[in-house]
């Protein structure tokens, strides 16, 4: 299903290491400030969902996307707006994340997450994710060895 002209189109990582997600608070200042999400943000112009991952990370984390992949899309209606989501697995990537827009970062484990004040919008990923933590090779770094 293709997004109407008022659908935001939104790209979200999961960054892992350690068998661990990322998670960013929302700064003061913009929607929704205070709460948690998964890094990312809105699709620009005619940008491709990779394309968009690769600049938000740079610009929100200061890291570089080495290997990702879409695991979900959803569609979810605030009151104000309607985005669509894509949530991308980042199992590689280089540099250390850091809060460049000033928000806080934290590291959760997989079923810790449901515990966090996730957007509405980022809590369907949460069974996603654990999902994923489940799996034989989730817990393999990019050269298959155990972490």
């Amino acid at each position: 299903m293709s997004p109407s002209a008022d659908t935001v189109r939104v790209v979200a990582a999961a960054l892992i290491a350690g068998g661990r997600v990322l998670i960013a608070e929302r700064p003061q200042g913009k929607h929704m400030a205070g709460r948690w999400e998964f890094p990312g943000g809105k699709l620009a112009g005619d940008e491709t969902e990779e394309q968009a991952l690769v600049r938000e990370l740079r610009e929100e984390l200061g890291v570089e996307l080495l290997q990702g992949r879409p695991v979900v899309g959803l569609r979810h209606s605030y009151p104000d707006r309607t985005v669509q989501l894509s949530l991308w697995v980042v199992e590689r990537f280089r540099g250390e994340p850091r809060g460049l827009e000033g928000q806080a970062l934290k590291w959760v484990e997989p079923a810790r997450l449901a515990e966090q004040d996730l957007l509405e919008a980022d809590r369907p990923f949460i069974a996603a994710l654990v999902e994923w933590a489940s799996t034989p090779t989730a817990r393999e770094d990019f050269h298959g060895r155990r972490q």
